[in-house]
C-alpha cells in the first residue's frame, strides 16, 4: 500500500506488497523489495536500492549525497540488504567515486535511531548499531558486530567479526574480531565471551583465542613476536587463523 499523501517516483522500482507510508518520498532510479515496510516522513535518494522485508521507521534517509567534499556529484550507490530494521532519524550516505562508488549495509542488520553511516562504508551480516553510533567514511564493520550507543568511529578503520564495541567510544584503530574495546580513545578489554556464547562458539574455541588474545595483547611482547609465538605453540583452528590475519592485515594499526 501507498499513502496518497506519498511521492513515489514513476522510474522507481516498487517490489510486491511494500507499504510506504503518509509523506515519504522515493525518489527515480530507488529499487526497494518486496515485503518492505516505509514509514512516514523518510526520503530515500537515487541510486538507493533496499532489500526484501526490511522495516524503515519515519524521518530516515537513505542515500542522501555524501557529506564530503570530494564530490561533485557523481553516479554512486548504497545498497541495503534484506531483513534489516532501521530506526527513527537514521542517515545512511551514499558512496563516492574514490572510496569505490558504494555504501553497503548487509542483511539482517538492527541501525537504531540517530545513526549515522557515511560515505563508502560497508556493514557484515546481523550487525547492530545502538542509538546515535556513528560511521566516519571508508568503515568496514565485521559480521554479527555490535557498536554502542553514541560510538565515534574514525574513518578508515576496520572493526572485526563478533567484536563489541562498548558505548561512548571513540574508536582510532582497528578493532580484532571477537574482542570488546571501549573508552576515550579505545582500548581492548578482553574476548567478547559473552556475545560469543551466544552466538554458540564452544568453550575449547573460547580457550584457545583466550590463549591467543593474551600472547598478543597482555605479555608485553611485540606484535610481530607475538604473532609468531601464537603460530608457534596455539592450535590454529579457523578462528585463531582469522584474529592473526585480522592483525596482520591492518592499515591503521590495531587497538590494544
Amino acid at each position: 500500500m501507498i499513502h496518497p499523501t506519498a511521492v513515489v517516483s514513476p522510474k522507481a522500482e516498487i517490489g510486491a506488497n511494500v507499504t510506504i507510508g503518509p509523506y515519504t518520498i522515493i525518489a527515480e532510479n530507488v529499487s526497494i523489495g518486496d515485503e518492505t515496510e516505509i514509514g512516514p516522513h523518510v526520503v530515500i535518494d537515487p541510486f538507493t536500492t533496499l532489500g526484501k522485508n526490511c522495516r524503515i521507521f519515519q524521518f530516515a534517509s537513505l542515500g542522501a549525497v555524501p557529506q564530503s567534499l570530494k564530490f561533485e556529484g557523481e553516479k554512486t550507490f548504497l545498497t541495503i540488504g534484506d531483513r534489516t530494521l532501521i530506526r527513527e532519524f537514521t542517515t545512511i550516505n551514499r558512496g563516492t567515486l574514490s572510496g569505490g562508488g558504494i555504501t553497503r549495509v548487509g542483511d539482517d542488520n538492527f541501525i537504531m535511531a540517530y545513526c549515522h553511516i557515511a560515505h563508502d562504508c560497508s556493514t557484515g551480516n546481523r550487525v547492530i548499531m545502538a542509538n546515535a553510533a556513528t560511521l566516519a567514511g571508508h568503515i568496514t564493520i565485521g559480521n554479527n558486530a555490535t557498536i554502542g550507543g553514541m560510538v565515534a568511529i574514525h574513518q578508515f578503520v576496520h572493526i572485526g567479526d563478533y567484536a563489541f564495541i562498548g558505548g561512548a567510544s571513540a574508536v582510532v584503530k582497528d578493532v580484532p574480531p571477537f574482542v570488546i574495546a571501549a573508552g576515550d580513545r579505545a582500548t581492548l578489554h578482553g574476548l567478547n565471551t559473552v556475545g560469543l556464547k551466544r552466538q554458540g562458539f564452544t568453550s575449547e574455541v573460547l580457550s584457545t583465542l583466550k590463549k591467543a588474545y593474551r600472547i598478543i595483547f597482555r605479555i608485553g611482547l611485540t606484535l610481530n613476536e607475538a604473532i609468531d609465538r601464537v603460530q608457534a605453540e596455539i592450535e590454529q583452528i579457523p578462528e585463531v587463523v582469522q584474529f592473526i590475519d585480522f592483525i596482520k592485515s591492518s592499515q591503521r594499526g590495531v587497538t590494544r
